[in-house]
């Protein structure tokens, strides 16, 4: 918004939220903590706001990511501008007067020329179709709506359903509190530490003092963040030197610096195994139980085919006497009673349920919304087969509509504030673009769309991404299409080829003059 309104546009935003913050309003769990560090999670569009903002640790948690992002929302002036408790549910264009109708829960209807669509790759949740929930006669949470006012489970029999990033993140703080958790686990998930700490006073400084290099080497780098790899396949290294640093990493913790560490861990089976390997030796050496680590070390995927989880305690968690492990892959969960749960193999008695079931990831928002385009299209008709942009920013037949972070894009691949950060500068370049030629409708030609789909896809099948039943290709969600929809071919690369459309003016969109 801020990158749009001092370009001179005028702009409205509808936020479902009764407060800003996207993803961070929302998931205000137990524990919620960002996975990137916070000199990367931040933006980087105003030197003077990186001055002037102090993060109080590396791994900041949500309240203090929410913080900043509200600290934002003031600094530039955008509340007046911001419509919140307000909900899109449709949007409509007009092809004779040239311009988008958004239609709200309101009841109201607006109209615009242009449609940014931001509603957010993590955003629409994923409740199970659980049988006889309605029966349930505690109390359930999905971790994305947790109840601003907290939960307590002193005293209560807990059960957790999913082990993705979420569930790692909330299980220990549950375990503190009940009188006893059961872990019911499908897919077991690897998981690295934080080694979260705060910052000193030097440290800050130095932060400070070095943000013009971080950022530039942040845009030319694969993630979003600079992070320093060996240069080397892990299987050119010996067993003993690459044990060494791999226990360099773990030790200093972070995702992204253990999958940086040599150059053919998400493209080589046999370099993957060994970093598979080496975390499960850690998993087995933290957890007391045999038997329960065995169910805790992943086997399904590669490491980093499924979102790499960050914890520090939850293998730990497991050696706790209140803390139970069921394994719902031999003995599925089959039901909710009013009692609890029941799985294929025994009852369990609950007072409560926490959902950390994630999201329609990526197109599940906006497939909620009904676009609809000229003649009649139907986002939702258009994307049936798997969702096709071009860039992750236009969709073919549909005129002055721009994705953030869309499908085709790095997106949740990537430190979503650099690339949320460039998607809207691009966008707000296509607009002023537009708007100096006289242009009065722009979009992404079906060849490009086509073309550009085929390349996400080629990268894609180059790495091991594709080797795991993952939200990224929508596995989660029953009936939704099998597209692996972020772009792994790097945020540098991917910048780069935004820029030469941008320089080539716009190729692959088309131009419509006019009034």
């Amino acid at each position: 918004m801020h990158a749009l309104r001092s370009a001179g546009l005028t702009v409205r935003a509808f936020e479902a939220g009764s407060g800003v913050g996207g993803t961070w309003f929302w998931n205000c769990y137990p524990g919620a903590r960002c996975d990137v560090e916070s000199t990367d999670y931040s933006y980087s569009f105003d030197p003077a706001l990186e001055q002037d903002w102090t993060w109080s640790e590396r791994y900041p948690a949500q309240p203090e990511v929410l913080r900043y992002l509200n600290h934002v929302a003031d600094r530039y002036g955008l509340r007046p501008h911001i419509q919140l408790n307000t909900r899109v549910t449709a949007t409509v264009w007009d092809d004779g007067r040239r311009e988008w109708t958004v239609l709200t829960d309101d009841g109201e209807s607006r109209t615009a020329r242009f449609c940014v669509m931001a509603a957010g790759c993590l955003s629409e949740r994923h409740v199970p179709d659980l049988p006889g929930l309605e029966t349930f006669r505690g109390d359930w949470y999905h971790t994305s709506r947790w109840p601003r006012e907290g939960v307590d489970f002193t005293g209560r029999r807990v059960g957790l359903i999913g082990t993705g990033s979420t569930g790692i993140q909330i299980a220990p703080e549950i375990a503190a509190e009940a009188e006893h958790l059961h872990v019911f686990q499908r897919t077991a998930n690897f998981a690295v530490p934080n080694r979260n700490r705060a910052f000193t006073p030097s440290e800050t400084d130095a932060i400070k003092a070095r943000y013009p290099a971080h950022r530039a080497e942040a845009r030319e780098s694969m993630l979003g963040v600079p992070v320093t790899g060996t240069g080397l396949s892990a299987l050119e290294e010996s067993p003993e030197n690459r044990r060494k640093t791999y226990a360099a990493r773990w030790e200093a913790g972070g995702g992204m610096p253990l999958l940086g560490t040599y150059t053919d861990l998400l493209v080589s089976p046999e370099a993957n195994d060994t970093v598979a390997e080496f975390i499960r030796g850690r998993i087995r050496e933290t957890v007391s139980d045999p038997s329960v680590a065995e169910l805790l070390c992943p086997r399904a995927y590669p490491v980093g085919a499924k979102r790499l989880c960050q914890s520090d305690d939850y293998f730990a968690m497991f050696n706790r006497p209140n803390v139970s492990l069921v394994d719902v892959r031999s003995t599925p969960l089959t039901a909710a009673c009013p009692d609890g749960l029941r799985t294929a193999a025994a009852d369990y008695e609950l007072d409560a349920l926490v959902f950390a079931t994630g999201f329609d990831a990526v197109t599940g928002a906006l497939s909620r919304i009904a676009v609809i385009g000229p003649g009649g299209q139907s986002l939702r008709d258009a994307w049936r087969e798997g969702p096709r942009s071009y860039l992750g920013v236009a969709i073919a037949g549909f005129p002055n509509l721009f994705l953030v972070t869309g499908p085709g894009s790095p997106s949740v691949l990537s430190n979503m504030v650099l690339s949320i950060e460039q998607h809207v500068e691009f966008i707000r370049d296509l607009i002023v673009f537009t708007g100096d030629r006289g242009v009065a409708a722009v979009e992404a030609t079906e060849r490009a769309q086509e073309d550009w789909a085929a390349h996400v896809d080629e990268i894609a099948q180059e790495t091991l991404f594709p080797r795991a039943d993952s939200w990224y290709v929508g596995a989660n969600i029953p009936g939704k299409a099998r597209v692996f929809m972020p772009y792994v071919g790097g945020v540098g690369p991917y910048r780069e080829q935004c820029d030469s459309v941008a320089a080539a003016g716009y190729d692959g969109f088309t131009l419509t003059y006019g009034g």
